[in-house]
């Protein structure tokens, strides 16, 4: 089943967007200006259509205030970010935390879905779906909700919006851990990281497609999404061997990518639109620094340089 069964919309591409940029992130509280995010949007409504934003939070409410204000034809997924509930002892960087923390973050959460559903309401032309949380349930994950907690909370934005509610998450719990989950949402969304499982680029789309097949063979009544996919360009080697990122491998990829995903008019978000130094460790080649289409300076990777030639010569002119 397609999404377009379910909701009314229109073919187009789909990133995932973030707009930390240096000395910048929701750990700190310091978040892009109005101005930074116009930039950004910019930048994206020249290729994409839909938008995925995972938090109700200041940088959230901005692009949504952006699009309205500046009439920019986007339509976003919007995605309520929900903490630790439980202590993950499989968590390999730490997913252990005092009894009070994980109380505070229990009604931070309620606080976030309310949120969800406040936007969702203020903004129903452009929101057009619904996630309660992001890979929370996940064996390896430091932001552990059980499965009972996530169906209460797609319960508690169905009562109170509108649009169509997930839940994002990697492939492979879907596949047991999260069938009573699969019954709750109106659609399934989905992750795959070939790269981060060892997998060669000649591999990757291949097992991109086994990886969504596995899911919509699964629940063949429930539209599955692909909420991300994508290549990083850089690695220290944590996770991923650097000889198995470069810009080159993040083009061939994104273009398999983008075309099977067209062909089997599957909704694809591509991870993602900017790199963000924030993330993961301190080392500047963490890949989890290093996933955006574009530099954390706005500057296209290999595989934009084409789309974005006025892009690549405004930087020029700045050096």
């Amino acid at each position: 089943m397609k999404l377009s069964e379910l909701i009314n919309i229109k073919s187009g591409n789909a990133i995932c967007y973030s707009g930390f940029r240096h000395g910048q992130s929701p750990d700190t509280g310091v978040f892009p200006d109005y101005d930074q995010v116009k930039e950004d949007l910019l930048i994206l409504s020249k290729n994409w259509k839909y938008l995925r934003l995972y938090d109700c939070d200041k940088q959230t409410d901005l692009v949504l205030d952006v699009i309205r204000t500046e009439k920019l034809d986007f339509q976003v997924m919007l995605g309520a970010y929900i903490g630790a509930e439980v202590n993950n002892h499989g968590c390999p960087w730490g997913g252990i935390y005092a009894e009070e923390q994980l109380k505070e973050n229990k009604v931070r959460n309620v606080k976030q879905i309310e949120k969800l559903i406040t936007q969702a309401n203020q903004y129903p032309d452009i929101i057009f779906s619904l996630s309660v949380g992001n890979e929370a349930t996940v064996d390896w994950t430091d932001h552990y909700v059980s499965v009972d907690s996530v169906i209460d909370y797609v319960r508690m934005v169905k009562k109170g919006a509108r649009q169509p509610v997930t839940f994002c998450e990697n492939y492979l719990p879907w596949h047991s851990k999260l069938k009573a989950l699969a019954e709750e949402v109106d659609f399934i969304s989905i992750h795959t990281y070939p790269v981060w499982e060892y997998k060669n680029i000649h591999e990757a789309l291949e097992y991109t497609r086994q990886n969504y097949n596995g899911v919509a063979e699964k629940y063949p009544h429930k539209p599955v999404v692909i909420t991300e996919a994508g290549w990083a360009t850089n690695s220290n080697g944590r996770g991923i061997e650097p000889w198995n990122v470069s810009e080159e491998l993040q083009e061939v990829y994104y273009n398999d990518l983008v075309n099977w995903s067209e062909q089997e008019e599957v909704m694809t978000f591509v991870f993602e639109a900017f790199d963000e130094p924030w993330k993961g460790s301190p080392e500047p080649m963490e890949p989890e620094k290093h996933w955006g289409l574009f530099t954390v300076d706005r500057k296209p990777k290999k595989v934009m340089q084409e789309l974005y030639p006025e892009l690549i010569e405004m930087k020029k002119s700045r050096v």
